[in-house]
């Protein structure tokens, strides 16, 4: 073997492997899927202020949300990536399968925290700007750090976090705090657990071998079911609070009635089915329903105001 080839096998034995991350890998890392809800209800708190702001206002403002939230996803996936490489859920993401440094997604997420949240004071207001920044922190330290690895309430309590772009939102636009965003904050915090421990009763295997807490795997499964149905039961009127309250249609009102109450029902079966397959099968009917159930409460909110600042209805 000559010394050049044998020079060549040296080096590409004893070189550390360096992950080569593509541009999709810190897409992934911002949690897009995750983003989209809270773009789109942070978008509900913009249009519901009384005098709606400059479309350039409120563009910047949903940018910085949304950078804000991508951010907070992020830094989740930077502390978890030792939970993340033992689920099957999750294993693929960039840095347990070992295309992303961890090093190189802490600094990607704070260089975005800071510059969201201070995007956000300059175009709109620091009332805004501080909710935002609460908001990651929340989810960032608050859940990810503490709650997620402590205590079965990890998903009722750190839901505050999913639930804060509204009143983000609201304040961009207003400056303040009002009772319309207060009412979409409830909906979507009292919608998380149900929404959560639904996945959590078919991954419960997952949860067990990362050591999280979950109640399914704390409390039982039975416990979490009866949890599930409760919280179930609360969400379905809530839903409606915002066409009973005025800032929402009747149209609004039918169809978070008659959605809120399927909810209830996937509820129920979720709590009558307990063995096997018909089980898992409730379980996951009633986690995919969820986010179609949120998702059209907020976008009928949406839709509707769009339609009245454009003079149509």
């Amino acid at each position: 073997m000559s010394d050049a080839s044998y020079l060549g096998d040296h080096v590409q034995r004893v070189s550390p492997r360096i992950p080569v991350a593509s541009p999709s890998d810190y897409v992934l890392l911002l949690k897009p899927r995750v983003m989209s809800l809270v773009v789109l209800t942070a978008l509900a708190g913009i249009v519901l202020a009384p005098v709606p702001p400059h479309p350039l206002i409120a563009f910047t403002a949903i940018l910085a949300i949304a950078v804000g939230a991508g951010a907070s996803g992020a830094l989740n996936m930077w502390y978890d990536a030792d939970i993340d490489a033992v689920m099957s859920r999750t294993a693929q993401r960039p840095i347990p399968a070992g295309r992303l440094e961890p090093e190189s997604a802490l600094a990607f997420g704070l260089v975005l925290s800071m510059l969201s949240v201070f995007t956000l004071g300059f175009a709109t207001n620091w009332l805004a700007a501080a909710l935002l920044s609460f908001t990651i922190f929340f989810y960032v330290v608050i859940y990810t750090m503490w709650l997620k690895r402590s205590t079965p309430q990890n998903i009722v309590i750190g839901g505050a976090a999913g639930a804060l772009p509204p009143m983000v939102g609201y304040a961009a636009a207003t400056g303040q705090i009002g009772l319309a965003s207060v009412i979409l904050f409830a909906i979507i915090f009292v919608w998380t657990p149900p929404h959560f421990w639904a996945l959590a009763l078919v991954k419960s295997d997952d949860y067990g071998r990362a050591g999280v807490p979950m109640m399914p795997n704390v409390l039982g499964a039975d416990r979490t079911r009866l949890e599930i149905l409760v919280y179930a039961v609360l969400l379905a009127p809530l839903g409606v609070a915002p066409w009973l309250m005025g800032f929402a249609s009747p149209v609004y009102g039918a169809a978070s009635a008659v959605s809120g109450a399927y909810l209830v029902w996937l509820a129920a079966q979720v709590y009558r089915k307990r063995e096997g397959d018909a089980a898992r099968r409730a379980s996951m009917k009633l986690f995919l329903f969820s986010i179609s159930y949120l998702f059209l409460l907020f976008l009928i909110i949406v839709g509707e105001r769009a339609l009245h600042l454009a003079g149509i209805v």
